[in-house]
């Protein structure tokens, strides 16, 4: 969807869980070596037939946690395969939620095969934590993030807990924890002018305390791979910051299990990097891209998931 014309400095987004679908990257391995090398050595380094559950499904087994995150991984890191070397300028990457380790894959902290052993685990970490303490997430469109925050807090009580998850744009707003707390978050998110509460189906309350149970097997996990400085800024979920150190890097992933997604903060910070930005969505689907027009006027910005995008712009 588009092209870089001429000499542009670009910064790269990649999505996070909900951007799976069935069929993701089966263009991409048909039509580029460098994809399809890319997907077999994750398929090898997790010992799963991830490839095949990308492009045949079923959608059941796509969508469980240890298996998403992986997916869009995968997903990302192919499409950077191939078309890393034709990247003009680059000021920096950032990713939503689990797509923060596929901008470290891209910053060079981290390989692609490290990087899908890493959010597999994760996945696996906060499907348990999910099991032992069920949590709901639901998604509020049309209310201030301040507002949303408010209604939060006054739905939460000492053993019930409501947190503002996600803030994916400044009227777009993700709200996690216990069932019963968001449920009543939800509401008070209504009565103060919500459009819609939407809520969504996961297995667990991502970003939110009850994944504390998480944390420690995830940096566990950090601990047991290699993890080099990253070559480019790569703005972090928990601290909207860009980090420029693995020692930082691991810290900031560690910190953002339990902590929200500050992602329209990053962005802000992203268009900050350079005079002029051009946004690239690397990997399924155009989510990041849509949210960037209610964050930022009028942001350049192009998708990079199918094979056809892939193709224009490397034409």
């Amino acid at each position: 969807m588009g092209q870089l014309r001429g000499p542009v400095v670009t910064m790269l987004l990649c999505p996070g869980q909900g951007a799976q679908k069935v069929g993701m990257g089966r263009d991409l391995a048909e039509r580029f070596p460098a994809a399809r090398d890319t997907f077999e050595a994750i398929d090898e380094a997790l010992g799963v037939a991830l490839s095949r559950i990308m492009w045949q499904g079923p959608a059941e087994e796509l969508i469980r946690t240890h298996n998403a995150q992986p997916a869009i991984l995968a997903h990302s890191a192919a499409v950077h395969a191939v078309v890393k070397d034709r990247l003009q300028e680059v000021a920096g990457a950032a990713g939503h939620s689990l797509g923060e380790y596929s901008a470290y894959v891209m910053a060079g902290s981290l390989t692609p095969t490290d990087a899908a052993r890493l959010v597999r685990r994760r996945g696996e970490l906060m499907l348990e934590a999910g099991q032992a303490r069920p949590g709901a997430m639901a998604a509020v469109l049309g209310l201030p993030t301040e507002e949303v925050e408010v209604a939060c807090g006054e739905a939460g009580t000492a053993d019930e807990v409501a947190v503002a998850a996600n803030l994916n744009a400044p009227d777009q707003t993700v709200i996690s924890g216990d069932p019963d707390a968001v449920a009543r978050a939800g509401e008070g998110c209504k009565t103060r002018g919500a459009k819609r509460v939407l809520p969504l189906k996961v297995s667990g309350a991502f970003h939110s305390p009850l994944m504390e149970p998480a944390v420690a097997g995830l940096a566990e996990a950090l601990a047991a791979v290699q993890f080099d400085d990253p070559g480019i800024p790569v703005i972090a979920n928990a601290s909207a910051r860009p980090v420029s150190t693995a020692v930082d890097a691991v810290r900031q992933l560690e910190a953002q299990l339990t902590a929200p997604v500050r992602w329209a903060d990053s962005m802000q910070v992203a268009a900050g990097l350079a005079d002029e930005v051009t946004f690239v969505e690397v990997g399924p689907g155009s989510t990041l891209s849509g949210l960037l027009k209610r964050i930022l006027p009028s942001p350049a910005s192009i998708t990079l998931g199918t094979a056809n995008e892939v193709e224009a712009f490397l034409t």
